[in-house]
């Protein structure tokens, strides 16, 4: 069919079905439209706009940053760019020598000018003792930030079924009732003050289920979509609840040790997360309220996924690449196990 019988053969069918034609346009328009105007914000927000300045939640102005499970990673490094900032710093886990070491780093790094505390508390143990203790020091200070990073995952690819109930057990425990424990004790007091910040630290197995990781992929929906509720309720009172959607990081928990453009070190993560408070990037326009997707890679691999639209594509790649991971776990434990 020549380019002027296809022309007219159009025109003649438009002719007879003018409203439905109508509508099919109308519809490829709007998507056209609404794609165009998420890549521009999810580009400019990821590359170009600034977040929130860390003064709205009482930098320099005397308030304390919590951060939990900040022995190493993520969250210590949290505690150092805080700190930087110009909050003072309460360090939350279970091992007192190595808060204490984080705690005397700090010190150093900001030439005494800010206070640093350690706050002993095992998140996988149900102790009332140790959360009244808890409750009671959170309750006595002028809480800025809090940064629920504490978390756990299995510590190889497992399938549910062979998984140690323990294991299981902590998970939920650390991941789930850690975040509720910490956040309920400190939001009256942002409340009372109309000023907070709140970052849930999150994952991707938390936007595509993750086969092997089961139990650690439920706990990171929940803290998505507990985010996502708690931020609506406090918004009126200035308080600003983010769940950092979160690919690898260099980590003990991620068991990389070399960054590279997919991932970052714990360094340049937190500068990313700090510096974008308050946006969405990668998550832009995908309808998870108070999710951020804040390292510029990250961003774009999550903006990526919500174009593909087909998540249940991924379960099978992300079921393929745990088996591999487990079976080179494996063979590294046999290795050592031959050399003792």
């Amino acid at each position: 069919m020549s380019t002027a019988s296809l022309q007219t053969w159009l025109l003649q069918e438009v002719a007879v079905c003018p409203w439905t034609y109508g509508v099919l346009l109308s519809v490829g328009a709007f998507t056209l439209v609404r794609l165009l105007l998420k890549t521009f914000l999810v580009l400019t927000q990821t590359l170009v706009w600034p977040g929130k300045s860390l003064k709205e939640f009482g930098a320099t102005k005397g308030a304390w940053a919590v951060v939990t499970g900040a022995s190493d990673g993520i969250g210590k490094e949290f505690a150092f760019q805080l700190a930087a900032a110009g909050f003072n710093i309460l360090l939350v886990a279970r091992k007192e020598a190595v808060l204490s070491a984080v705690a005397a780093e700090i010190a150093d790094k900001t030439a005494g000018k800010v206070e640093t505390r350690i706050q002993l508390f095992d998140f996988a143990e149900n102790d009332p003792a140790a959360l009244n203790a808890l409750k009671t020091v959170l309750g006595s200070l002028d809480i800025g930030v809090l940064v629920n990073n504490v978390g756990k995952s299995s510590a190889m690819p497992v399938y549910f079924a062979e998984t140690d109930e323990q294991e299981n057990d902590d998970i939920v425990m650390i991941n789930i009732n850690g975040t509720l424990r910490v956040t309920r004790a400190v939001l009256p007091g942002m409340i009372q003050r109309k000023r907070g910040l709140i970052l849930n630290i999150g994952s991707f197995a938390g936007q595509i289920p993750s086969p092997m990781l089961a139990t650690y992929s439920g706990s990171k929906v929940f803290v998505s979509t507990f985010t996502s509720a708690l931020a609506e309720e406090v918004k009126a009172h200035g308080i600003t609840v983010q769940h950092l959607n979160t690919y690898f990081v260099v980590s003990k928990m991620s068991n990389i040790r070399k960054s590279s453009m997919m991932v970052p070190t714990p360094a340049a993560y937190v500068r990313s997360a700090l510096s974008k408070v308050g946006l969405s990037c990668g998550a832009v326009m995908t309808d998870r309220p108070g999710t951020l997707t804040p390292f510029w890679s990250h961003a774009l691999a999550d903006y990526l996924v919500h174009v593909v639209g087909w998540k249940g594509g991924f379960i099978p790649y992300i079921h393929t690449l745990h088996k591999d991971i487990r079976r080179r776990a494996l063979r590294k434990l046999e290795r050592e196990a031959k050399k003792q």
